[in-house]
């Protein structure tokens, strides 16, 4: 089935979703909405679900006999398989749930399945909504205007991906760290270290230079694949390093002309302050 994955607001908390396009219907990560509902970590609300699930499997709530497991970015960040449901079992799990946070939560879970279905049907309601969210995060207007073409930018890679037949998850991973590595030389776990992140969005946290510089990376790979057309890995990971290497050798003359640095371990926190 076609998917899609991203992370949906809730409070200013992050819930990983994924998006089914066959059915037209979201799947939400479980211990995620159960962090937010139970104001507990990561590890606390796996606790709190397994407890739970085992109480309504004893009951005979189908809610838990028909969760799905499917593959979201996990803490570590490797793609694991996590329990899901959808925006009818969630609303029947909250119930389970005692919080102050369930009706508000409920409501939410309402916005976000009318937003999407509006959003395939106008698609710069989805455009407008990533720019508010950033905004609401502190981001200059500036950098906003550029994270979101940066977003373009991919797409149009990962659909030449696409038509090579490379595979969601491990595949695109294992290309977009040939990416990095080829124009700042390093994969992106190194690079994450660099700017002090775990489990948070590189590029939410990279300068206007490096986002610059990571757009000429995929714009030109992307290029490069269209006049190529390569098919399978292999052929796919020559072409990533190919169209990395021309913006590898922009940020060393950058680097060469301004006797700095470009990649920076400033992260978001400390880009938006520079950045207003």
């Amino acid at each position: 089935m076609a998917q899609s994955t991203s992370i949906k607001l809730f409070e200013d908390k992050n819930i990983r979703t994924l998006w089914d396009e066959n059915q037209e219907q979201w799947y939400f990560s479980v211990v995620d909405v159960i962090g937010i509902l139970t104001d507990s970590d990561y590890q606390h609300a796996r606790n709190y679900w397994k407890v739970l699930k085992n109480r309504l499997k004893s009951e005979g709530n189908e809610t838990v006999t028909n969760c799905n497991q499917l593959k979201m970015v996990a803490p570590d960040g490797k793609m694991r398989e996590t329990d899901v449901a959808t925006t009818e079992q969630l609303l029947r799990l909250v119930q389970s749930i005692p919080s102050k946070k369930a009706e508000p939560f409920k409501l939410w879970l309402a916005r976000v399945g009318s937003e999407r279905l509006d959003e395939i049907a106008d698609p710069e309601l989805a455009i407008n909504r990533a720019l508010e969210t950033y905004a609401r995060k502190g981001y200059s207007l500036d950098w906003i205007n550029q994270r979101l073409k940066t977003i373009e930018v991919r797409k149009l890679m990962t659909d030449e991906w696409d038509k090579g037949g490379i595979k969601k998850g491990l595949e695109y991973a294992i290309l977009t760290d040939e990416i990095y590595k080829g124009w700042a030389g390093m994969n992106s776990r190194e690079y994450k270290k660099l700017k002090g992140l775990h489990k948070e969005n590189l590029r939410d946290n990279m300068s206007n230079l490096e986002l610059v510089l990571n757009m000429l990376a995929e714009a030109t790979t992307t290029e490069i694949a269209k006049k190529e057309k390569p098919q399978g890995l292999s052929a796919n990971i020559r072409v990533a390093r190919e169209g990395a290497s021309v913006a590898g050798d922009a940020r060393k003359k950058i680097e060469a002309k301004t006797g700095k640095p470009v990649l920076t371990g400033r992260n978001a926190k400390s880009l938006k302050k520079i950045t207003k």
